[in-house]
């Protein structure tokens, strides 16, 4: 049985430099995520999101060096949310301007999401691209989250640990 390959393990000494937050104040909005590791050593990714200026989003992407993950299927999400609904984000190029996309609504308890890397769709700008297929899982080199639900909410999504499964 092949070992999961490991994104990230959270902890108190966890360089967390290559973390980056990406609001729609990209493209003139307001939204303000931030991104810290907690007494506990997990990452927490929390912050506001609002509609003003044509805002509605914030996210927060790793990029790494270039996995073969041709052998996985799956990737597991340890983490502690606030019921809103979040988008799990993928590439496999860093050149690639889309996304491949999975969606999920995180719990107010610690629970491991699991989802199917096929089953995410390639997405640019919000917009799903139908000329492309899902996700095929050869190559990975950044993974992101993303909450932008059409309305102004705060949230938080507490996370442990990411790693990709057979």
């Amino acid at each position: 049985m092949r070992k999961p390959i490991l994104i990230f393990d959270f902890n108190k000494t966890s360089d967390i430099s290559d973390w980056k937050i990406v609001d729609d104040v990209v493209m003139g909005g307001r939204s303000n995520g931030k991104f810290y590791l907690n007494e506990s050593g997990n990452g927490i990714f929390e912050g506001e999101v609002s509609l003003e200026n044509n805002g509605g989003f914030s996210s927060l992407h790793y990029t790494f060096e270039k996995k073969n993950i041709a052998d996985y299927k799956k990737v597991k999400i340890h983490l502690k949310g606030d019921g809103k609904r979040y988008q799990f984000r993928v590439k496999s190029n860093k050149s690639d301007r889309h996304s491949y996309v999975s969606y999920f609504r995180a719990s107010g308890e610690w629970e491991t999401i699991t989802l199917d890397l096929s089953d995410m769709i390639p997405t640019f700008r919000g917009r799903r691209i139908t000329e492309l297929p899902n996700y095929e899982a050869k190559k990975m080199v950044e993974i992101a989250f993303l909450i932008g639900n059409k309305k102004e909410q705060n949230f938080k999504l507490e996370i442990d640990k990411i790693e990709l499964v057979k």
